[in-house]
């Protein structure tokens, strides 16, 4: 046996037995989820050593007190702001206990009443709270952005002399600063597009629709926020306007707003039509336009129907116009945010030659300004695109660069909607399906009106099969955005054919522009399914003008079946087909 002084950490998650017996998959994924990304990579970086598990805990052992309070608070505070947009009860959360004392070390665990303070520590810890003792106090309450609650002497089960114990404040448990009027505030330069959403109008004249109109307005205040690519203006600034004439520009500029949404609520008998267009103060153009008619069956789900659609919308063609604005421009003079923007346009063109574009600009916008998160997150995803694709000689490293971005974004903002996407896009071309659902659902808390993340949800449905669901889920994404990207009917395509729905995916995929050798597969397939040999062969040799070394297996890499069946159902299409 060994004696040392060491720090110990004892962590312990909150109601854990209910969670398993609710959903004892889903709960372990997402534990695990949180041990990969988070836990364990904030315990190596500070030097610590995990002397023992349990189901719903853990004994951690540091050489340093410092270290050991540092990687509590950095546990703490990233789970908080992963549990920002999480229901209540589906939250994981843990307790965690700091002690320093003589610690005994045998056959890889440890003993001795320094771990027995950490312990009782922990379970005197409120939930997602870390409590400390007097000794690691006296060590750590000089430590830079570290504030401590004196909690005094507690009388903790078993130990018999009371300890001091101190309550680490986290970000968040400080007192509130005094709120400011954000109507009086001087307008704040962003590097983000700002938008203002103007007050609907209620064109009625019945003021029982004003509250409508209010409503209205609010929820898409509230759904455009979460968007974090967009800077938006608060309402208390916006509904000072409220039943106003007013001058766009003199608005905008007031604001400090570039982009304005403004709208109607006009309501005749039984209808109610909604009207809202998005102006560019700039130069007081028109960007998008759109009107919604529909019938008063049920007034708050109007509400909802229409605010999904509106801000589905509107982030595409904010984006849309600025990709325009910056396509005249030289790469030379582009603005971080610009540089993501072109870079973004390259990486939906899916080649080799526009993704190594892609790669310059969104290093370009990481260099100019580093504390940008969303570009670390596309940075990945334009690095994961390269991996996916093979179009890099080191695809090992390519991917751990992937990795590195993403995680890189997801510790600058882990409530960024984008970021957990690409997380689990990542996952699904790493074949980690259940990795991938955890990061998906969260994505989809975060944001459920993304296009992009509500067909990614279409996606990974297929690839667990259950692609009726899949399809589902595309076609709304579709709908969320009438000017979605063409490969929404690639996605819809796939989860057809999986579906054995082969008319359909057919159909689907005759409305890509071009097809590369995995979609030209699935074509092949569907043919030969339906009994048309020489349709299926044709496509069999479009495959081989593309990949003359082409097999069934190697085509079946590009997809992410999670059950056998379908991997079977796909490759068997092909070898009817003629194509090994």
């Amino acid at each position: 046996m060994e004696r040392r002084l060491a720090a110990v950490l004892a962590a312990d998650m909150v109601g854990y037995s209910r969670l398993m017996d609710v959903d004892e998959q889903g709960t372990l994924a997402r534990l695990r989820t949180h041990r990969i990304e988070l836990i364990d990579p904030a315990i190596s970086k500070n030097r610590g050593s995990i002397i023992k598990t349990t189901g719903d805990g853990m004994l951690v052992e540091f050489p340093s007190v410092c270290d050991a309070v540092a990687c509590a608070a950095e546990v703490q505070d990233r789970m908080r702001r992963r549990n920002a947009d999480v229901a209540p009860d589906k939250r994981i959360q843990f307790r965690i206990g700091v002690n320093l004392g003589d610690i005994i070390f045998d056959e890889g665990d440890i003993y001795g009443g320094g771990v027995n303070v950490a312990a009782r520590l922990e379970q005197f810890a409120g939930t997602g709270d870390v409590c400390i003792s007097a000794a690691v106090f006296d060590q750590v309450r000089r430590m830079d952005d570290l504030q401590f609650e004196d909690l005094g002497p507690q009388q903790l089960k078993n130990i018999a002399e009371p300890v001091q114990v101190y309550r680490l404040l986290l970000e968040g448990d400080a007192a509130d600063a005094p709120e400011q009027d954000s109507s009086a505030a001087e307008p704040v330069a962003v590097v983000k597009p700002s938008i203002a959403v103007l007050p609907f109008a209620n064109m009625s004249g019945d003021p029982e629709q004003e509250f409508f109109a209010d409503g209205l307005t609010e929820d898409i205040l509230t759904e455009l926020s979460r968007r974090h690519e967009l800077f938006v203006i608060s309402r208390n600034s916006t509904f000072v306007y409220k039943g106003q004439a007013v001058n766009i520009r003199e608005v905008a500029e007031k604001l400090g707003a570039r982009y304005i949404v403004e709208g109607s609520v006009r309501k005749g008998g039984n209808r109610v039509r909604i009207t809202v267009q998005l102006i560019d103060s700039c130069n007081d153009s028109h960007i998008w336009a759109e009107k919604y008619d529909r019938t008063l069956d049920d007034i708050f789900e109007i509400q909802d129907e229409v605010t999904s659609a509106i801000v589905a919308t509107l982030p595409g063609r904010i984006e849309a116009a600025q990709q325009d604005e910056v396509s005249r421009k030289k790469p030379a003079s582009l603005a971080a945010y610009e540089c993501v923007l072109a870079a973004k346009v390259l990486h939906h063109r899916s080649t080799a030659e526009d993704n190594a574009e892609a790669m310059k600009l969104i290093d370009r916008a990481v260099e100019l300004d580093p504390e940008f998160a969303h570009a670390h997150a596309w940075r990945g995803c334009i690095r994961g695109q390269a991996w996916g694709y093979g179009w890099c000689d080191d695809v090992e490293g390519m991917l751990q660069l992937a990795l590195e971005s993403i995680q890189k974004a997801a510790s600058m903002d882990d409530n960024d909607a984008d970021v957990h996407r690409l997380m689990a896009a990542v996952s699904i071309l790493q074949e980690n399906l259940d990795q991938a659902q955890y990061h998906q659902e969260r994505a989809l808390s975060l944001n459920p009106n993304y296009d992009l993340v509500v067909v990614q949800m279409g996606e990974l449905l297929t690839w667990q099969g259950r692609p009726e669901e899949g399809a589902e889920w595309i076609e709304k994404a579709m709908r969320l955005n009438p000017h979605f990207p063409v490969r929404f009917w690639s996605h819809l395509g796939k989860a057809h054919f999986t579906a054995r729905l082969y008319e359909q995916a057919l159909t689907d995929f005759k409305r890509l522009p071009s097809m590369d050798a995995v979609q030209t597969a699935l074509v092949a397939a569907c043919h030969s399914w339906l009994g048309d040999e020489a349709q299926a062969q044709d496509c069999v040799a479009q495959i081989r003008v593309m990949q003359p070394d082409a097999t069934a297996e190697a085509l079946l890499a590009g997809l992410h079946y999670g059950r056998s069946e379908d991997k079977e159902h796909f490759t068997e299409g092909l070898r009817k087909a003629g194509l090994e």
